[in-house]
């Protein structure tokens, strides 16, 4: 499929998500087009990759362990035990692999889009944060980084990585040390 085929996409994802997350994904695909329109990315990248950003989300576990074996993804203690974070590395794979997407900024988007990175590219950033503030998205401080969002991508991006490591400890999980390598070097002064 060209990467512009945006209606063959959709189909997919109708075979493979429920409604819930194939309404978010649409939401999501939205809401990374509108901020690579203001933060001067590329629309229709970012709208891929946020459209496709989910697209194993409701597999089953034993169906991301497929993936991972026959992809060689070997999965660190933490990712073990962080089955929420699986969908972001099968996705990527099942980008490549059987969607036949090959653009890097795409894969690495949907392959960091829940922990994050150190040196994130602007369409892996919008993603991240698309991901946070599309309009389907209701938890505590949503609204406070769908402002912080249109005034400063670093801002939303230092906010958003604080909200998930403190969720994270208030319910007594491992952090990703992606995320923690991502929130040292946006406080540093990095990218």
């Amino acid at each position: 499929m060209p990467n512009n085929d945006y209606a063959a996409y959709e189909s997919v994802l109708k075979e493979k998500l429920n409604e819930k997350r194939y309404h978010h994904s649409l939401c999501v695909a939205r809401e990374a087009e509108r901020l690579a329109v203001k933060y001067s990315g590329d629309p229709e990248k970012c709208y891929l990759a946020g459209l496709l950003h989910d697209i194993t989300k409701n597999i089953s576990s034993e169906e991301h362990l497929k993936i991972f074996n026959t992809f060689g993804i070997i999965l660190t203690a933490v990712e073990k035990n962080a089955p929420k974070l699986w969908h972001a590395m099968s996705g990527s794979a099942y980008l490549k692999h059987f969607l036949n997407i090959k653009d890097e900024e795409i894969l690495s988007a949907v392959r960091y889009h829940t922990t994050a990175k150190a040196d994130m590219n602007l369409t892996e950033k919008i993603l991240y944060l698309a991901d946070f503030t599309s309009e389907d998205r209701d938890y505590p401080d949503v609204d406070v980084i769908r402002k912080l969002v249109d005034i400063s991508l670093d801002d939303a991006f230092i906010y958003a990585l604080k909200f998930s490591i403190n969720d994270l400890v208030g319910q007594g999980r491992a952090i990703h040390p992606d995320t923690v390598d991502a929130y040292n070097q946006a406080c540093l002064g990095g990218k």
